[in-house]
């Protein structure tokens, strides 16, 4: 046991020994490596102060040369705009047709440019430089003005609007390679525009020369339109009444519309859109102002026969009205210049309503006789004509009678009301137009009527005539609200036509009253009682013949005497008296409601007083009824 220690022990001791021997080693390797160290620290401070001095030398030096570079740029910059001008110049002399539109813009750009970069340096010695740029600018932008202006006269020959208008055809457009061409020419002198030495801040000609070339394109192909819709307006007889869509005003509408929609969609394609409102108001303003100055001459035409064409007003109205609806619609233009060049026919509009009533005073007071049979006047016929073409028109009728007021066309507007209607009524902006126009016809009706009554109480002689003269103007005024679109117009007002029918018919039996009185009979009750009137046996007409007195039986004689001769009077002037058919008709039945009953009762008590020999007693109930149904 104690060996086997001594032997473990014994090569512990040999690894201390091993492990104490490789320390020294490497404490002599560590000490070694130190004095290395020491050499290298001084020698890289010798190495530091010798090179120190020579890399400070080149920092210095390539800053020189960095600067030294820069100048070099600077200065080629500076050359460069002079060295590229006989270039440049070259190919702006030559002309966008030989060097293509897209060289010459970017030849353009390019010398924009260095105008630019020469200006700013704002070197006394590049003065001259500057100024010759500039001068090359202006030229070059001359030619593209040039080239912009011939490229629209390529589509500025007038056209014929009839044909387009005719067949509802789109006017022609710009092509969309010129459009596009324009564009490029706009656009390029557009921001041109922004250097105050070419324009001095005055507004780009692009729009200058569009407005113009276009504008007369338009005006010039319209010219032939405003003519025809000035000479379609003249009368070939005095007393001749427009009718409706004679005047070429519809067809010179039409074609200013397609025109304008045309126009608008090639300022869109070739203009920005901040300046859509004023290329496209400019350009369409020549063609408005000769519209407007159409629209004054035909006012004055109408004015000037405004009984007579003042439909012509109405129907400018409503065509003008629509045009600028729609375009207002299409381009969100053109509103108000058309809207002010509608005033003046609004104007005459109004003053139509009040005087076609005054006309119709005016013709009847000028009447010196009436037809001595009762017949109708042609003033009502006239009249009815007149709210029957009205009724054609009811659209803008509606909205001059609105800004005129339910009731203010019976006398003419005055200066400060046809300004600005000051009436409640011309506000109402709710009034139904048909419901005003029904007014306005039934106010026709009402002054027709009545002065015709004014007028038969001073010309005709007797109820009777009257009457019929009356009837039958009122049958006239029926038959023709019947017969046209005036009678869904006048459904709610024909109290008018009833009333003034029920006074003639009234002044025509009034005349048959008188005739009545011989059908009366006195009774006395003191002669015992009184026999039945409703019974009509002979013997009840003999018992009360028998009753009477001599002078009572000879009165019943003279009665039927003078009744028959009253009534075959009377007939006699019905069968001569001309009747509408149904004026006859009526005035039958109602002279036959007062007078077969009368006559009835009187006959049932009276006419065995010459026991039927017919020497007194002319007529039976059965002859009499007979006798209306013929006159009927």
């Amino acid at each position: 046991m104690v060996g086997q220690r001594t032997i473990m022990y014994a090569e512990e001791r040999a690894e201390v020994e091993v492990l104490d021997a490789n320390l020294d080693k490497i404490k002599g390797i560590t000490k070694k490596i130190q004095a290395s160290m020491m050499r290298l620290e001084t020698s890289g401070a010798t190495v530091q102060q010798a090179i120190g001095p020579i890399y400070g030398n080149t920092q210095r030096l390539q800053i020189i040369n960095s600067n030294i570079d820069r100048v070099s740029a600077a200065i080629d910059k500076l050359k460069e705009p002079l060295d590229m001008k006989a270039r440049e110049e070259r190919i702006i002399r030559a002309g966008i047709q030989s060097v293509g539109l897209s060289e010459y813009l970017a030849s353009l750009n390019r010398t924009r440019q260095a105008h630019s970069d020469l200006k700013f340096t704002n070197l006394r010695s590049n003065q001259r430089t500057v100024a010759e740029l500039n001068e090359l600018l202006k030229s070059g932008i001359q030619q593209l003005e040039v080239v912009f202006r011939e490229t629209l006269k390529e589509h500025a020959r007038p056209v014929e609007p009839l044909h387009f208008v005719t067949k509802q055809l789109s006017f022609p457009r710009i092509q969309q390679d010129h459009l596009s061409r324009l564009a490029l020419i706009n656009s390029f002198i557009t921001s041109a525009a922004g250097l105050d030495t070419i324009y001095n801040g005055q507004e780009t000609p692009t729009i200058k020369i569009y407005t113009e070339v276009r504008g007369s394109y338009i005006s010039a192909t319209l010219h032939n339109l405003a003519a025809a819709s000035i000479n379609t307006a003249r009368k070939k007889a005095s007393d001749a009444a427009y009718r409706q869509g004679t005047n070429a005003i519809g067809t010179y509408a039409a074609g200013l519309e397609g025109l304008c929609v045309t126009e608008h969609d090639n300022i869109c394609s070739l203009f920005s859109r901040e300046e859509w409102s004023q290329v496209y108001n400019s350009t369409c303003r020549s063609a408005l102002a000769e519209f407007s100055k159409t629209l004054q001459d035909l006012n004055t035409h109408i004015k000037s026969n405004l009984t007579t064409d003042c439909y012509l007003s109405y129907e400018i109205i409503d065509i003008v009205s629509n045009l600028s609806s729609r375009l207002h619609s299409q381009t969100g233009e053109l509103k108000g210049p058309l809207a002010e060049s509608l005033k003046p026919i609004r104007e005459t509009a109004r003053n139509s309503l009040s005087e076609l009533l005054e006309d119709t005073r005016r013709r009847i007071g000028s009447l010196q006789v009436l037809p001595a049979d009762g017949s109708s006047v042609p003033t009502t016929t006239e009249t009815m004509t007149r709210l029957q073409m009205m009724a054609a028109y009811i659209g803008p009728l509606s909205s001059v009678m609105a800004s005129l007021g339910d009731g203010n066309w019976s006398s003419p507007p005055s200066t400060s009301s046809s300004n600005a209607t000051s009436t409640l009524k011309a506000f109402d902006v709710g009034a139904d137009g048909r419901q005003l126009f029904s007014h306005y016809a039934s106010d026709s009706i009402e002054v027709l009527l009545s002065n015709l009554e004014s007028k038969a109480r001073t010309l005709l002689r007797g109820k009777s005539l009257r009457g019929v003269f009356i009837a039958n103007n009122v049958t006239v005024v029926e038959r023709m609200v019947r017969s046209s679109d005036l009678l869904p117009l006048l459904s709610n007002s024909t109290a008018t036509i009833d009333t003034w029918r029920k006074k003639g018919t009234s002044l025509y039996v009034d005349a048959w009253h008188d005739t009545s009185r011989f059908l009366l009979d006195s009774i006395h009750t003191n002669r015992g009682a009184r026999p039945p009137s409703g019974s009509s046996g002979v013997n009840d007409s003999a018992m009360i013949i028998k009753g009477l007195s001599g002078k009572e039986k000879d009165k019943i004689k003279e009665n039927f005497k003078a009744f028959n001769i009253s009534f075959d009077d009377l007939v006699d002037r019905h069968t001569k008296l001309a009747m509408e058919p149904e004026v006859r008709a009526l005035l039958t039945r109602e002279v036959q409601k007062v007078m077969q009953p009368l006559y009835d009762r009187f006959w049932d008590r009276y006419h065995e007083i010459d026991k039927g020999k017919g020497k007194y007693v002319k007529y039976d109930k059965g002859s009499l009824a007979a006798k209306f149904a013929a006159l009927g």
